[in-house]
């Protein structure tokens, strides 16, 4: 089934599933118990238009979704908001989004530190599969603006009550100075876009 499902960057003729999106984020979270960065309709539609987000659909339907900020003058690129509807879960679709996600990252912004938090388990294990490691808060962005996109969370007063030291969710980096060094000769990290269009 997952054959079926078609994972690409999404664009502006995608709008129409923004509303469809954020609702299927928020259900989640409420499920989780856990927190989110609330967005709006115009934040993530402005992501499709600017080739920032990766949306995953089966025929019209709506399957799974992830966007792209950068922060620090680009210095730092988060790949957040991945969700996927319950009925295309167990698929391993989480992965396919992340790892596309994560690619044009590298492509867009290769020197870039891409970074993410998170409080669940399975992106954990698709962040390290991927090369992100835990940090300590402090390693990553002190941009403003990212840390506001915190205060929608359940968990924020955590966030203040330590001064960002640590919060509910787990900081993973992936440092591509670092990766280089441990690369393998003739490893081909792009090489994901070209299984994902490989029909």
């Amino acid at each position: 089934m997952k054959d079926e499902i078609d994972v690409m960057v999404a664009d502006t003729s995608h709008e129409m599933y923004v509303d469809t999106i954020l609702e299927t984020i928020t259900a989640a979270a409420k499920v989780r118990g856990t927190g989110i960065a609330k967005r709006t309709h115009e934040y993530l539609a402005q992501k499709m238009k600017e080739g920032k987000a990766i949306i995953a659909l089966k025929e019209d339907e709506f399957a799974g979704f992830c966007y792209i900020e950068s922060w620090g003058n680009k210095q730092y690129v988060a790949n957040s908001g991945l969700i996927v509807v319950d009925k295309y879960r167990g698929q391993g679709l989480a992965k396919r989004i992340k790892k596309a996600a994560f690619t044009l990252s590298r492509l867009r912004w290769p020197h870039a530190k891409l970074f993410g938090l998170t409080s669940g388990g399975a992106v954990m294990k698709i962040n390290t599969e991927l090369g992100y490691v835990p940090v300590p808060f402090s390693e990553l962005t002190d941009d403003e603006a990212f840390w506001k996109g915190c205060e929608g969370c359940v968990n924020h007063d955590v966030l203040v009550r330590t001064e960002r030291r640590y919060c509910i969710c787990t900081a993973m980096l992936y440092d591509p100075e670092k990766r280089e060094k441990k690369k393998k000769d003739g490893e081909n990290e792009f090489g994901f876009f070209e299984e994902l269009n490989d029909d």
